[in-house]
């Protein structure tokens, strides 16, 4: 028989690793096994939470108010649920917002320096910003994005010159980094994904050619009195890139379903 704490930190290491669904079939199979239980139906309304959808938002309620019920003091379920409401759009769903006034105060009133009171802090300061904070906000996520990929271009680059071994070497089932890298390299090593090996290789260079090559051709072409100004074939030449370009990112999110589903079996397997 599997215990709460076991399933627990089942549930920790799938969300840690994004498995979202993967959380919530384990924190399911809890319940199932072991019965109603706060600590699970947190993991259960997390897991649904997670997705950001209004669908799966009510689910979310749906186990966060269950969890209330069997321990109306949970920090984590007060603090889950709050931020759940305080998420939600309050001309939609007006008493669904409201429900983060009354849980804020009550878990501020049981730990109010704990951990999930910060984060409550965090969620609540979200809430109220404004406009131009939201665009802020927009732009910054834009730029964290940029930034991971090109970092996820570069680790690539090193990995296709070194091979399965720069991947693979000492990987650990639930390094979900180097389980991913391993994975996309396998999924990239395939003979039709040539152009993406290279793009991956040289794709700050393949992205500065092709703006050259569609700014010569432009040119040309109205030099030579084929177009008056700028022209959409000019700018053929920038197609192939983003589309070879988005070839890596897609092998990666494939690699890291496949990490979840391998992860969540090994973690089954130990109990």
């Amino acid at each position: 028989m599997t215990t709460i704490d076991e399933y627990q930190q089942r549930c920790e290491k799938l969300f840690v690793a994004g498995g979202n669904a993967a959380v919530r079939r384990t924190a399911q199979a809890g319940l199932d096994e072991l019965g109603p239980g706060p600590d699970l139906y947190c993991w259960l309304a997390l897991g649904h939470a997670a997705e950001d959808d209004d669908e799966h938002d009510d689910h979310a309620e749906e186990a966060f108010r269950a969890g209330l019920v069997l321990d109306g003091d949970h920090l984590g379920l007060l603090a889950g649920y709050a931020e759940l409401c305080l998420r939600v759009d309050s001309f939609e769903y007006p008493g669904r917002a409201a429900r983060a006034v009354p849980l804020s105060k009550r878990l501020k009133q049981l730990a109010p320096q704990s951990a999930e009171a910060d984060r409550l802090e965090a969620a609540e300061h979200w809430a109220r910003r404004g406009y131009w904070d939201d665009l802020r906000m927009r732009a910054e996520a834009a730029a964290v994005v940029g930034r991971d990929t090109e970092a996820q271009a570069r680790v690539l680059a090193v990995d296709l010159r070194h091979g399965d071994e720069a991947a693979t070497r000492g990987m650990n089932i639930e390094d979900r980094d180097a389980v991913v890298r391993a994975a996309t390299l396998k999924a990239l090593s395939a003979p039709w994904n040539a152009p993406a090996r290279f793009l991956g290789r040289h794709r700050t260079t393949a992205w500065v050619l092709s703006g050259i090559l569609c700014l010569l051709t432009n040119t040309v072409l109205r030099q030579t009195g084929v177009i008056d100004t700028f022209s959409a074939w000019g700018f053929l030449w920038a197609l192939p890139v983003p589309v070879v370009d988005r070839g890596s990112p897609l092998s990666a999110d494939k690699a890291e379903a496949q990490h979840i589903a391998t992860l969540e079996a090994a973690l089954g397997d130990r109990s």
